[in-house]
């Protein structure tokens, strides 16, 4: 009997890895609502941050904002929004990867500096944050909250230079690991983007550049807004936003091998953006022809573990020329409560997310495509849900390879122990899941559905090769732990 790490909470931790924030920022003339228009483009990144939300607005003289625990439709109201007023403004939706989730760590973090205010939001995880917060501490600075991105905040606040652009320059320098950056200062807004370009970041022109400019994670946020998209925000670069329009520079030089997190294509990106010239959309299809390719099988239905694998269960279908169908109802809301369910209901787990459909599944031979198996927790669940409405076999299909080691660059997925693939066999998972077969991508079909070589992104996941090595003992809690130690 194998032994597998349960989830803390059967809706939080439901097995699936988490990205890290999603961030924003926006530049317009005079008339326009900057904050309302924040509040909509959080609203369409909100799959990257379920936590906490924060706009932060500049009106030239000084910074208001507003930040609290939660989705960004329970956070802002039209009272809330109404103080924000200027024509400069950064938002952030967060999911904790580095420090827990409280409001000392929500963002962006909003300071006093000696060139003016200043604000940020942060995506990604400094690999060097332990040691740059510790530096910190010995300098004296005051730290309320257990994030790296407060530690960013403290560096862009303390560090030299005359210029704001000088001080970015200096932290560029000095920090390891990913970060995508929305600054807001007095006059500015600057996005920033670390030199392996782990994390997207893309540019966008609000009304044909008669209005303004934003900053987003993804570009479907910018099509919400009625925005236009220019371009990526590249590896190593500063963007700055202000009344005069767009002025970029190269901060530091480009990785020698580009690092952007894979991730994004497989789970995290809504399919609706573009990154790295792609159609996510299109990348997931190709992800699931390529697996029906590599794990042919004979079924009668192709369904999807809604949403994010229904891409990749369509292309797998279309490929295989087995007919897609749908076979599980998503609870969309279920997520959006505070509301916690009592014991009996925590251990009916997916059943809280999930309704199979009967007339759908019943009698057949099921192939179920998922995105990707983190814990295992969730799946098994999943497939004995297929089984218990009528599936006469059940073949489980993922359109990624095994993930066998953790993240340091702003995903929380799980510790190594947790990773049920870094401890088991295909067959001994494939046992625990209760499939009658099970198979993964290969490294070299994920490649050729993203169209992109193997120094093009960031494999760490799957193979344990970091493009950045980690400080010693980085986890999600080590801020966490070296705040109660000072304490102490």
């Amino acid at each position: 009997m194998m032994r597998l790490c349960n989830g803390r909470d059967a809706l939080r931790e439901d097995g699936r890895p988490r990205e890290a924030c999603g961030v924003f920022g926006i530049c317009a003339g005079a008339g326009v609502d900057v904050a309302r228009l924040t509040f909509f483009a959080l609203f369409a990144l909100q799959h990257r941050g379920q936590e906490s939300a924060g706009i932060a607005v500049s009106d030239g003289q000084r910074v208001a904002f507003h930040k609290a625990m939660g989705l960004v439709a329970q956070v802002f109201t039209e009272e809330n929004l109404a103080p924000l007023k200027g024509s400069l403004a950064i938002g952030h939706n967060r999911y904790s990867t580095s420090g827990s989730s409280r409001l000392q760590n929500a963002q962006p973090y909003v300071m006093e500096t000696a060139l003016g205010p200043l604000g940020v939001a942060h995506n990604g995880n400094l690999t060097n944050g332990l040691r740059l917060r510790q530096q910190l501490l010995e300098r004296g600075v005051g730290l309320s909250a257990s994030s790296d991105s407060e530690v960013i905040t403290q560096m862009l606040a303390g560090a030299p230079g005359r210029t704001w652009e000088e001080r970015i320059a200096h932290f560029m320098e000095e920090a390891e690991g990913a970060y995508s950056l929305a600054i807001l200062t007095r006059e500015a807004v600057y996005g920033v983007r670390d030199p392996h370009g782990f994390r997207p970041l893309c540019l966008g022109r609000l009304n044909g550049n008669a209005e303004g400019w934003v900053l987003a994670s993804e570009s479907c946020a910018l099509a919400t807004i009625g925005a236009e998209f220019v371009r990526e925000v590249q590896p190593g670069e500063v963007v700055r936003l202000d009344r005069n329009g767009v002025y970029a520079f190269q901060a530091l030089p480009p990785a020698p091998q580009g690092a952007l997190c894979v991730f994004e294509f497989i789970y995290f990106a809504r399919p609706d953006s573009i990154l790295a010239g792609r159609s996510v959309h299109s990348v997931r299809r190709r992800l699931g022809a390529r697996l029906a390719r590599e794990h042919p099988v004979e079924a009668d239905l192709v369904i999807g573990v809604p949403d994010s694998a229904t891409p990749a269960a369509i292309g797998c279908a279309a490929e295989s020329g087995i007919p897609f169908g749908e076979g599980l109802i998503r609870n969309r809301y279920i997520g959006r409560t505070f509301i916690q369910p009592d014991e009996r209901l925590r251990r009916m787990g997916v059943r809280l997310k999930f309704n199979p459909l009967r007339e759908a599944l019943e009698g057949k031979r099921v192939v179920l495509v998922d995105d990707s198996i983190v814990r295992g927790t969730t799946s098994a669940p999943i497939v004995a849900l297929v089984r218990q409405a009528g599936a006469r076999e059940v073949h489980v299909r993922v359109s990624s390879p095994p993930i066998r080691f953790p993240c340091f660059m702003g995903v929380d997925m799980a510790t190594r122990e947790e990773l049920i693939a870094a401890t088991h066999s295909v067959e001994e998972i494939r046992e625990h899941l209760g499939a009658n077969s099970l198979g993964y991508l290969s490294l070299e079909g994920l490649l050729w559905a993203v169209g992109q070589p193997r120094v093009g992104h960031c494999l760490a996941c799957f193979t344990g090769d970091y493009p950045v090595l980690p400080d010693e003992g980085l986890g999600k809690w080590a801020m966490e732990a070296q705040a109660a130690t000072v304490a102490d």
